[in-house]
């Protein structure tokens, strides 16, 4: 079976704090705190972002300062308690929020996301004692992360990168199996292109023409002879993403070309040497498509190596951040975000994983004038935060009674909240303010 690279056992999880997306500045770079042999840790506002570790009476503690304007001075407490850690907020202007709720103290748990101002936090407890960092580490930006044992993950296949052993990269749909790929070839140091094919894309006869290419009048249409793509891979790397889809004939042919280091065209008899570094995907357990009889056990023996899981995206919460960053710098123009927009990201599971998101953001980019605000992002981004975990029956009459003043208020404005902000004398941050804590939006009819 292939060799599962992944990241040392530990007896026990460190906790980490990672300074995730800034809506003001959603270039900054990320950070990640280790937790571990602290005792609190002291977040509010700053000119720069500062983390200073210090001992006061006893305690380890730290300070960390966030160059974000919407944040208190002093904003919010971290401390452990026994093996747990306690967030209290600290009389904030704007509030600590972690899932919608606006809280005054309360326990964190694995993957807990608090937004302080416009940034987001991550508090993870799957790490290990690893060095802080406050920057993305430097290398392939396929193989880049904050997350401690993906990282462990990456190294391994950089490692295997200038071997010649294949290797298999599996995951969901849009978790950036590609990327890796393309990783690999540049660390491999081959001379040839990378030549990628979806093998799932094509029927079987067509996909064994592109794959092995053909003669000139092979088959209808062949008016020339064509290379194919693994020889167009020769001294390269060859990518087949979706390997599972490969039809039985194709799997045959594949499989001589990878026992004989050669390719026999469509319509030839003669056979062409090849040297290919082979690196597949596939978003399907490919030893229960051997069980079942559909793909080939001799080619899933030649296809084995190194192989590394990409886990989905809502379960990276600690890269959302840095993930972000790099695919807004892709846009024409880069934008800041509002805390509810920022809320709303980090609160979607983000099913079609970083092909969602990276979607998602460039739909924001296009309708959006100077921020991206929650409403310019795709419903089913925004709709994980709208009214998430708002209990109207909770509500005190105080809130419940500015709720329908500012929903009528908004539905006479259009969504217009300068305009709310105008009528009811508030300024439009108090506004959003009020919005975010009762649960409204600017299409809110409710």
């Amino acid at each position: 079976m292939s060799a599962i690279v992944s990241g040392t056992r530990r007896d026990r999880s460190v906790p980490a704090l990672f300074v995730g997306l800034a809506g003001d500045t959603p270039l900054a770079p990320p950070a990640r705190i280790g937790l571990g042999g602290l005792d609190r840790v002291d977040l509010g506002r700053g000119a720069t972002r500062r983390i200073e570790r210090a001992r006061s009476d006893g305690a380890e503690t730290l300070a960390i300062a966030l160059a974000d304007p919407r944040m208190s001075s002093k904003h919010v407490r971290l401390s452990r308690v026994g093996g747990a850690w306690i967030a209290e907020d600290l009389a904030s202007k704007n509030g600590t929020w972690i899932g919608r709720k606006r809280i005054a103290r309360r326990q964190l748990a694995d993957g807990d996301v608090m937004v302080v101002g416009h940034t987001a936090l991550v508090f993870r407890t799957t790490g290990g004692e690893e060095p802080d960092l406050d920057a993305l580490p430097a290398g392939q930006p396929g193989l880049a992360t904050m997350s401690t044992p993906l990282a462990a993950q990456f190294a391994g296949i950089a490692q295997a990168a200038r071997s010649t052993v294949p290797i298999e990269v599996t995951g969901e749909s849009g978790t950036g199996k590609e990327l890796v790929a393309r990783a690999v070839h540049a660390l491999s140091g081959r001379r040839g292109g990378f030549v990628a094919v979806n093998c799932g894309a094509l029927a079987g006869g067509i996909l064994e023409g592109e794959l092995f290419g053909h003669k000139k009048g092979a088959f209808t249409g062949a008016a020339d002879d064509r290379l194919g793509l693994v020889r167009s891979a020769d001294n390269g790397t060859l990518f087949l993403d979706e390997i599972a889809e490969l039809a039985p004939g194709s799997q045959a042919a594949l499989l001589r070309v990878l026992q004989e280091g050669e390719v026999v065209p469509l319509g030839s008899d003669r056979p062409v040497r090849v040297d290919v570094r082979l690196v597949t995907a596939t978003h399907k357990a490919i030893d229960g498509e051997v069980d079942a009889g559909r793909f080939r056990a001799d080619l899933r023996a030649r296809i084995l190596g190194v192989s590394v899981a990409l886990p989905p995206l809502r379960e990276r919460l600690e890269d959302l951040g840095p993930l972000v960053s790099v695919l807004l710098a892709k846009q024409p123009r880069v934008l800041p975000f509002s805390a509810d927009a920022v809320d709303a990201i980090y609160a979607h599971r983000w099913p079609l994983n970083i092909r969602e998101l990276e979607r998602s953001l460039a739909a924001a980019t296009a309708v959006a004038r100077d921020r991206i605000e929650l409403e310019h992002l795709p419903p089913s981004v925004r709709g994980a935060s709208i009214g998430a975990e708002l209990d109207l029956d909770a509500m005190s009459d105080a809130d419940r009674a500015l709720r329908e003043q500012l929903t009528a208020a908004i539905a006479r404005h259009g969504g217009n909240l300068a305009a709310v902000a105008k009528e009811l004398g508030k300024d439009r941050t108090q506004i959003r303010r009020w919005m975010k804590r009762l649960g409204l939006s600017r299409e809110t009819d409710d």
